[in-house]
This record gives structure tokens, sequence and C-alpha cells, in this order.
């Protein structure tokens, strides 16, 4: 069984204050549900001119263009106020008033970490001079220089990665992460995406399944294959993607060993499931193009047509999932351009381990961290009963699991033979005595699993 309980308020399934969108470049057939072949509409960002068929693209060109342009004098008048602060607090503007005592110059910035009772960012405040044992008086620094960098990517129109400003002033940085909070903070303040100020984050995500096409701004066409990853582009390069007939499935994968596991068995064509699919990771927290690419698809895609997420039994696996399914505190601002609602937490899951002769010795040992952030996931509010349910069951066993525990030969015994407690077989006979590994005989159930269950929904609207 899948599960996919609905939040009564998505918004409140954010992530952590601590965590960092880790987007930068730093460091998922039944012939009467055959789908007809497809131009998706990429997921709207502010920036980026989305062309779908028989539709005419100049009047979004214009609007696109317009919008970005807005962006230049919003930088300008962050400068320009900090400026107007900087002779206000100057002595010769006020020759009585003591230096010492002068006011601190301050830019007002958008918190992304915290939401008011209305539903809406709050602020916080970046000063010069700042009284701190911690160097924190680099902060105002850095924003201006980051302000810099981006409106110098807008003036020349060249994009600009956050790799990029990083390396431009290491010594001010001091780390990327450094840079991705502030590129992020100044995009919120302004209300626009970090592509509406040329800024971009280079992708990481992969992407597997020869019915995709994915065709580029600069008129490139990325054709999807079967026997290895495709790297996802960013939003702003793409123009539209096109899927051919017969698309079933679409897996979402935490890993890019596993990812690449799948894709040396060529699993997206594999010989026992019901049609053809789509393998997609984001190795580990998704960037924010593989985001993208997973809610353009939730979007487009006919709902009879799955797409579920197979993560490692902790609790950061269940963090990731609802990354992709929620959205992240610290992307609220473009929230509604990354979620997929519709996505599925297929597993894996600590509790059905046993079915697959997995001891309770074979795994592994929970850790502070994990603990910590086990208790961070059951505090938030409207928390799906089977995430708690599993969540719960990590912390009274002490025990966590990664998916590659089912690639394991140790764990091969014959599933079919274990009996859950609903009484149906892990997997149904026509899979007994395969030589598939536990894994693929694993994916193979929940993804026909998910494929009848979303069938059945639809007959029953």
């Amino acid at each position: 069984m899948l599960t996919d309980d609905i939040y009564t308020s998505p918004d409140d399934i954010l992530m952590d204050e601590d965590f960092l969108d880790l987007d930068s470049d730093s460091m998922l057939d039944f012939d009467d549900y055959d789908l007809p072949s497809m131009a998706l509409t990429p997921s709207p960002t502010t920036s980026q001119t989305l062309v779908d068929e028989g539709d005419s693209s100049e009047q979004e060109d214009e609007e696109s263009d317009t919008e970005e342009n807005d962006a230049v004098p919003a930088l300008e008048e962050i400068i320009a106020n900090c400026l107007e602060s900087l002779l206000d607090v100057l002595p010769e503007s006020s020759p009585k008033k003591d230096p010492a005592k002068a006011a601190s110059i301050n830019i007002e910035l958008a918190n992304r970490t915290m939401v008011s009772k209305e539903g809406g960012l709050t602020t916080k405040v970046v000063s010069f001079p700042q009284n701190t044992r911690k160097g924190r008086s680099s902060t105002f620094a850095q924003v201006l220089r980051i302000v810099d960098l981006m409106h110098e990517a807008l003036h020349d129109d060249l994009p600009i990665t956050k790799r990029d400003m990083y390396y431009r002033d290491v010594a001010l940085f001091k780390k990327q992460s450094v840079v991705d909070k502030h590129v992020d903070d100044i995009a919120a303040t302004i209300g626009v995406s970090r592509g509406d100020l040329n800024v971009r984050a280079s992708s990481k995500g992969l992407f597997c399944g020869s019915g995709l096409t994915i065709h580029l701004s600069s008129g490139e066409i990325l054709c999807g294959n079967d026997t290895e990853g495709t790297l996802i582009p960013v939003a702003d390069e793409i123009e539209r993607f096109d899927m051919r007939e017969g698309l079933t499935w679409v897996l979402v994968v935490e890993k890019e060993a596993v990812f690449q596991t799948l894709v040396r068995l060529q699993f997206s064509t594999y010989h026992s499931l019901p049609g053809w699919g789509i393998i997609i990771t984001g190795k580990g927290y998704p960037d924010v193009a593989t985001r993208q690419l997973v809610c353009t698809l939730a979007d487009n895609l006919h709902e009879s047509v799955p797409i579920i997420a197979l993560v490692d039994a902790d609790a950061y696996g269940l963090d990731i999932v609802s990354v992709y399914k929620y959205g992240s505190r610290s992307m609220a601002h473009e929230r509604e351009t990354l979620i997929a609602p519709r996505l599925q937490w297929a597993g894996i899951m600590g509790s059905e381990l046993a079915q697959f002769g997995v001891d309770k010795d074979s795994l592994l040992p929970i850790t502070k961290y994990d603990e910590k952030k086990a208790h961070t996931l059951l505090c938030r509010p409207n928390l799906p009963p089977a995430w708690k349910r599993e969540l719960q069951h990590m912390l009274f066993s002490r025990r966590k699991a990664e998916i590659e525990i089912l690639a394991n030969s140790r764990c091969s015994k014959d599933v079919s033979s274990s009996v859950p407690e609903n009484g149906m077989s892990i997997l149904s006979s026509s899979f007994k005595g395969t030589p598939e590994i536990p894994l693929i005989r694993y994916l193979v159930h929940k993804v026909t699993t998910a494929i009848t269950q979303s069938r059945s929904s639809e007959h029953d609207q």
C-alpha cells in the first residue's frame, strides 16, 4: 500500500530553519490508459518564457522582459537607500552628533524562515555597524556585494551562478552556503525568482527515460534514454517537454547510486512492469531544477500516471519527500512552482523490511541527528499518520535502513512466502522464483500497486 495522506495545511510542511536549500553547486501497459504524445508546459517562473503548442509567445516575451527589467530598479533602490542612510549618519551631515552614537545603516530583507500569521513572509534587518562577537558585521558587506553582482548580471545580460558569485570573493563569503542564503533572501525581498535576477544554479539532478525529450530555448534538444542518466537543465533554459505515448509511471529516487543501479538494469522499460516510465534523482536533497521538473510532470501528466518516491527508511528520507511534495521553508517564496502535491511516498519503510528477510541486526543504529530530525518532523502539525507511524517505529526500534539494503544478496529470500498483516504477499505469484534482486521486486510491486490505485481512483471519480 502506498502512503499518500494529504495534509490539511500543506503550508505547515516546511523545512527546518537550519536547512539551506541544497540547489547550490556545492555539493528522484495498460492499453486502455496509453497517453497520447504530448507537449508539457514547464511550471511557470516569473522569468521564464513558456511555449505551448499553438500559443503566441510574443506577449509572454514582453511580459517576461518587463518583469526582469523591474528587478534592476529594485536592486538599485536597495543601494540608494543604503547611500541615503550613510549620508544621514556621516558626522558632516550632523556636526553635533556624536559619531560613536551614530545610527546604523540598515537593509531590510525577507525572512524566509518565518511566516506571519497572515501567511506572508516576515522581515529581518541587516545592519552596519553591528556589535557582534561572531564577525557578522560582514553580513552587510556580503549582501551589498551580492546585490552588485546581480545588478551586473542583469546589466550585461550574462547569467551568473551562485558558485561564480562565491569565487568572485571567497574571502568575503567564506563558504558557499552564505551566498545561497543571501541570494534567496534578496529574491524573496524583491518578490521575484532567482531567474529574474539572472542568477542560475548549476544542475545536479538526473533523469532516465527514452520517452521524455526536453527542448531548450537555445534550440538544443535533450533526448532521454533508458541506459544512462541525462542532466536536468535549469527551468529558465527549458522551452518545453515532449512526451511520447505510453508513459505509465514516474519514480523519484533519493540517491544517485540507486538511480545508476536502476539505469544499468534498464528499469524504465523493465519487462515485469505494465508500461514504461521515467526515473529521476535529485542526489539527496533536490536542487531547484529537479524540483521544477517533478512539479511540471505533476502539473501536466494525467492523474492516472502515478509519481512515487523511493527514499531511505529514516527521518531524512521523509524530509526529502516533504521537500518534493510540500516545499521547503527556504524557498517558500517560490513554492507554487516547486511542489508536487500528488507525489506519493512508496518506501522504503522500516516496518516492512522483515518481509524481505532483513534481520534487525542488519539495520543501522540511528544517530542523535536522526533522532533530532525525527522529533522535529513529529512536531509538525498535520503530519500524515503513515509518516508518523514510520518515524515512531524508527525511534522505538532505534534502527534505520538505507535503500541499498534491498540490493544485498543476503536479503534475497523468497519474499513471496512472507505474508504481511493484511494477509497478502508483498508480491504476487507471478514474481515467484524470479532471479530479480529484492530491490527490483520491491519496486515492481510498488510501481504496479501505484498504477492500479491511480486507475481505480480515476474510475471512482
